[in-house]
């Protein structure tokens, strides 16, 4: 049974060190949206931060829209849209971070090559406003959060807390301790999972903890496989779907997560590790070289009518060495 939020101490007018109250996003792009999503169906105030006004307002417009498609779908009525929003703020400062309890990293850089120097900076401005008790997370699952905090005054207050897509529905967290995260840090960040219903994943410090690195794996194979000419993108994504049991095969999963980012993904694991296994299929780097990204262009390894799978846009002969 969830816990209610009264046990975490959610109260305005007695907040204790240690309670969970309001939780700031830096990056609200669709992972940040969706969590900002999550946190507010908990009861948690959410303060987002992005670049200029512009996104400012189209991220709280996405926002709107998503809710809008999810009554569509019953599953919230108008009077749900109305507080989750009202629990949803948008900035463009860093000072709106002041009395968050938690902050989260969660931008996704359009830059080539690692993010790591923005990430840093991300964390650096982040500590400037928030109090020596506010701890500080990256969403990022292939980059070190000990690299990312380095620069920190204080350390020991961050951790990697990576939510798994879709993030309004995985019930999972890959939580992950850097160098100098303290025991006190960690059980606050275990708490926050337990109380939006998450199962804790403790991590070792690793490029793409467990998720990444096994689901780039899988997808780089299927890559391979298919330039081979082994067989059709329909016909090795059945076979992991009906053999395997998998609710999508990798290559559909691969347009669905975005082939630019699994192709960021592939790099950074690549540059970590050093190891073939995990350097990005030419297919990959020709579909992204074409802007066939996947679900988010419409045309990846299929095609799509908006949000609908309506065959495969590629075939093996095309790719083959």
């Amino acid at each position: 049974m969830p816990e209610l939020l009264e046990d975490f101490s959610l109260s305005k007018q007695n907040h204790k060190k240690g309670s969970i109250q309001k939780i700031g996003i830096v990056g609200c792009g669709n992972v940040g949206q969706e969590i900002a999503r999550l946190l507010s169906q908990y009861g948690l105030e959410v303060i987002y931060i992005e670049k200029n006004t512009e996104l400012v307002e189209e991220v709280f417009g996405k926002i709107k829209k998503q809710l809008d498609e999810a009554i569509d779908k019953w599953g919230l009525t108008e009077g749900d849209k109305r507080a989750i929003l009202s629990r949803i703020k948008g900035s463009t400062e860093y000072s709106s971070l002041s009395n968050c309890d938690l902050v989260i990293e969660a931008i996704y850089s359009y830059k080539t090559g690692s993010s790591l120097d923005e990430r840093r900076e991300i964390f650096r401005n982040i500590e400037q406003y928030v109090s020596e008790e506010t701890v500080i997370c990256s969403n990022s699952s292939t980059l070190m959060i000990s690299d990312i905090a380095s620069f920190l005054q204080h350390p020991e207050r961050s951790m990697g807390l990576h939510f798994l897509s879709p993030e309004t529905t995985v019930k999972i967290v890959e939580v992950v301790r850097g160098l100098n995260t303290n025991d006190e840090t960690y059980d606050f960040v275990c708490k926050f999972a337990k109380m939006i219903e998450k199962k804790v994943i403790t991590v070792n410090e690793s490029p793409g903890n467990i998720s990444t690195r096994l689901i780039c794996t899988l997808i780089n194979e299927a890559c391979e496989t298919l330039m081979e000419g082994v067989a059709s993108v329909q016909d090795i994504d059945d076979t992991m779907k009906l053999g395997f049991g998998l609710q999508v095969g990798p290559l559909e999963l691969a347009d669905k997560l975005g082939l630019d980012k699994i192709l960021k993904y592939m790099d950074n694991l690549y540059a970590e590790f050093g190891l073939q296994k995990f350097k990005a299929s030419p297919i990959i780097k020709r579909l992204v070289r074409a802007n066939h990204l996947g679900r988010k262009t419409l045309k990846g390894f299929y095609s799509y009518d908006g949000e609908r799978k309506i065959g495969e846009a590629i075939s093996c002969p095309e790719y083959k060495l």
